[in-house]
């Protein structure tokens, strides 16, 4: 059957993606073969395939397959994450667009609708990944809700909390007044923004004086409960005992004093709002100062804001700065830039609340996931994230895990009574009626006594077992699955979750398994655009992955992404990228078919020049093979594809095949047809994990296979001695075959035509390849002389010169006249230049940097017009 004539990359995939699905080369089953293990970071349910996706699932899939060609047991996991937050706010906007409101619902109604939209919506993302051509074991698909993924979930936390590693707790919280929960310290970011700084005066009760304080939050003085000065401050010793009186609302609030107050910035005098300030609640705490939280869980004002009661923060800011400009508290504003933080899921302005949460004390669980990663038992690829990791692991805080969420874990603690230490911590409501028993000393004590804490757990929490849970590790430790994939071997994410994910799976790997759960992190870089803009829907500037696949094929955009992809570096996405990427799918298929094309004869003996073609080409698919295995060994995903890609596209369609091709209607020897394919064979198999598409296509093409030949299962090339000598003696050859064809084609001698080649073999060079030089550069007579040729046209490779008669080569008069106009045209251009610089005018006037120009002018023309004349002399 013929072999189409163009790469149908559409029809190829959706081919090869089900044979391979049908055949189950994806899955893997505890074996005797050493297993090689990625678990994938999943993604958020809500989620749709984006450009940090196809980078992050392409590096995983080029390791997967590689691993398979190597004969590992491999196993790529995939899933996807519940999403806490996401996927709530999804529910919720859905119902509102529907006029139903969340609160109107109970708990159970809510999760009936977010079931409805996760079966609905959930898994689209993986559904995505197999156009790309991700060769995950699909029959172990997981999502962090499953019933064992939720149970393990549910033990670890009852663990921790009997270790006493959990704890309750009244803190100060990072609160996203927009999902109305709170977040960990990770899941805020600060950024710099231009602000005011007000400067308000407060009347000293009983006197007609006033105090001064500057602060960027004015609506926060409805929560004052003191104002501080420093002991030491003799600016105001006077206010020493005294009160101060609130603006606005006139409650008496009493002058304290702390060294704490830093008497340099702003005024001096601090107002302390302790439900409202991290540092505020401390100082409140130890002078034992009344807390007034004066906003609702949306940011709007309660009852404490007064007449602004119901109004959002930003809108009472600038109305209270009016009234209290009208009212004469008002001093001065100033501009101020501050860091603000804001939520890393919703975007909104962070606001610090007092509430009662559940933590986790991580000090402890830290110390051996530093040690770990200080040390040799986990790698961090690139290094540079060491020291970043070390910091932030040093001087971690406690993890506050519980969310004001009903999508998620609900926590497994059952309050008993009013008392704030009236609950219990139990996996079931039934181990908890018995603990709660056990507490009260009530044997009667029921079911329905209890309460489940409302709160959900932060998502992290169940990801962070992710590695062991998917084996079900949790629940079944000592199970044959946990024993034999894990630890896992590679982990590939993006940076911005060391923390978040990555750190923490290291603590819960030594906590419940007393080892690491993978050997290596290979930290991706961020996508971003050519004007180094990071790719976002609100820019506009990302590309939709699926329209690119649709047209440049997955193998043309996979080769895209990572043709720029350096580890941990940003990669400047360009879709003229995937266009070569596309192109290289085209290459290779045309020059398959090329071999294909050619007639085999098994009468005729092998050439020498296909000999050595082969024998070269041998050598330098070793050489590469190494360069590719130690890229591969520091992931250098990017570089172990520019070493395939340049062998394949140069030494293998530019050179080798030319170097075999046979003359032009001619048979090709059987020995070396048989010698090409081999060599074709490996080609595919070490390109394979980079564009696995339509290496099977080409595969499946050479010769009819069964399911157990299939490339995708193929033996990785074996690594053998090679002749180093072969290769610098070929890269001789190729840059007099290059100095020759360049001759050719300056002096318009037609490659049909046949020459002579004379060499002046001044460094004693291998004479290996001369059959090779002749055979491309169409050469009658190759002979070696012992000084230079007269009448010839000549180039150099390194000290050797090469001549190239002229007679029967190019039409002497013709070259001679061509030569003589040029020189005369040079020579009127040397004129010119000299006479601008005779004249003093223009050398003393104009800029140092143009006189420069025509001195350059002047020297390129004088030795342009010396190797005219030479040439001019040699044609004499």
């Amino acid at each position: 059957m013929a072999i189409a004539s163009h790469y149908n990359a559409k029809k190829v995939e959706d081919k090869w993606y089900d044979y391979w699905m049908k055949n189950n080369y994806f899955h893997s089953e505890v074996d005797e073969r050493e297993p090689y293990t990625i678990v994938i970071p999943p993604p958020n349910v809500t989620g749709v395939l984006h450009m940090g996706h196809m980078l992050n699932n392409t590096i995983q899939d080029v390791l997967v397959r590689r691993a398979r060609l190597k004969g590992f047991n491999a196993c790529w996991v995939p899933g996807t994450d519940h999403a806490s937050i996401a996927t709530e706010a999804k529910v919720v906007a859905k119902l509102k667009a529907e006029g139903i409101e969340k609160n109107d619902l109970s708990r159970e109604e809510f999760l009936q609708h977010a079931w409805e939209w996760t079966n609905k919506h959930g898994g689209i993302i993986l559904q995505q990944l197999k156009k790309l051509g991700a060769s995950c074991d699909w029959e172990r698909t997981k999502f962090t809700m499953d019933d064992d993924m939720s149970a393990s979930v549910i033990k670890v936390f009852v663990d921790l909390y009997e270790k006493g590693l959990i704890y309750r707790g009244y803190r100060m919280v990072n609160w996203d007044p927009q999902a109305k929960t709170t977040l960990s310290d990770e899941e805020v970011n600060y950024e710099e923004r231009n602000g005011k700084l007000f400067y308000l005066k407060y009347k000293v009760d009983g006197t007609n004086d006033y105090l001064t304080i500057a602060t960027t939050r004015p609506e926060t003085i409805l929560g004052d409960t003191a104002i501080c000065i420093n002991p030491n401050d003799e600016r105001f010793a006077h206010l020493k005992g005294k009160k101060a009186i609130v603006p606005i609302c006139n409650r008496t609030i009493p002058i304290i004093e702390d060294e704490y107050v830093d008497m340099e910035f702003g005024t001096g005098c601090l107002k302390v709002t302790p439900a409202h300030d991290e540092n505020d609640k401390n100082l409140g705490e130890k002078h034992n100062l009344e807390v007034i939280d004066i906003f609702n869980d949306d940011a709007t004002l309660n009852n404490y804001g007064l007449h602004y009661e119901g109004k959002d923060r930003f809108v009472v800011r600038a109305e209270i700065v009016e009234e209290l400009e009208i009212s004469g508290f008002l001093e001065k504003v100033e501009d101020y830039v501050n860091k603000v933080g804001t939520s890393e899921r919703t975007g909104a302005v962070i606001e610090p609340k007092l509430s009662d949460q559940w933590f986790l004390k991580m000090k402890e669980m830290a110390q051996p996931a530093i040690e770990a990663v200080l040390g040799d038992d986990i790698n961090l690829v690139p290094e540079k994230f060491l020291n970043t990791y070390r910091h932030w692991m040093e001087n971690v805080r406690d993890w506050n895990i519980s969310r004001q969420l009903w999508w998620g874990h609900q926590i497994p603690a059952y309050f008993y009574g009013t008392g704030k230490n009236d609950f219990v911590v139990a996996e079931t409501l039934e181990k908890a009626v018995e603990k709660a028993r056990e507490a009260t000393g009530k044997t009667d004590l029921q079911a329905s006594d209890l309460t489940q804490d409302k709160d959900a757990l932060d998502t992290w929490f169940s990801s962070w077992l992710w590695p062991m849970s998917v084996f079900n590790g949790i629940l079944e430790p000592e199970n044959k699955e946990i024993e034999y994939y894990y630890p896992t071997n590679d982990l590939v994410t993006a940076p911005e979750i060391l923390f978040f994910w990555v750190a923490r799976m290291i603590m819960a790997g030594y906590e419940y398994r007393g080892e690491r759960p993978f050997k290596n992190v290979y930290l991706t870089g961020i996508v971003r655009d050519k004007q180094r803009r990071k790719m976002s829907k609100s820019l506009g500037n990302s590309p939709d992955p699926l329209a690119l696949i649709e047209q440049y094929g997955a193998d043309g955009v996979r080769v895209g992404m990572l043709l720029s992809s350096p580890a941990g570096n940003d990669l400047m996405f360009d879709e003229d990228l995937c266009k070569q990427g596309s192109a290289f799918s085209n290459k290779i298929w045309n020059a398959f078919r090329l071999v294909q094309g050619w007639e085999i004869s098994e009468e005729i003996e092998q050439p020498e020049t296909a000999r050595m073609a082969i024998d070269w080409y041998k050598a330098k698919f070793q050489k590469t093979i190494r360069e590719i295995e130690d890229h591969y060994s520091k992931y250098r995903i990017s570089d172990a594809l520019m070493s395939t890609y340049k062998l394949i596209w140069d030494d293998y369609c530019s050179w080798f095949l030319e170097m075999v091709k046979p003359g032009y209607g001619e048979p090709m020897d059987a020995r070396t047809y048989k010698e090409i394919i081999t060599i074709l064979e490996d080609n595919l198999k070490i390109l394979h994990p980079f564009m696995p598409f339509v290496t099977e296509e080409i595969w499946q093409e050479i010769t009819e296979r069964t399911p157990e030949e299939a490339l995708i299962i193929a033996k990785w090339p074996e690594e053998i001695n090679f002749d180093e000598k072969i290769i610098k003696e070929f890269s001789h050859a190729a840059e007099v075959i290059a100095g020759v064809r360049k001759i050719r084609k300056d002096k318009n001698i037609s490659f049909k035509n046949q020459i002579d080649l004379s060499v002046l073999n001044n460094e004693n060079t291998s004479k290996t390849f001369d059959a090779v030089i002749s055979k491309m550069g169409n050469i009658s007579n190759l002979e070696y002389v012992t000084g230079s040729v007269d009448g010839a046209l000549s180039f150099r490779v390194r000290s050797n010169e090469y001549f190239i008669p002229i007679v029967g080569a190019i039409d002497v008069e013709a070259e001679k006249q061509k030569i003589q106009e040029e020189l005369s045209y040079t020579e009127g251009f040397l004129k010119s230049v000299d006479k601008k610089l005779s004249n003093e005018r223009f050398v003393n006037n104009a800029p140092e940097k143009v006189v420069a120009i025509e001195k350059a002018k002047k020297a390129d023309a004088e030795a342009k017009i010396e190797a005219l004349k030479a040439s001019l002399s040699s044609l004499n």
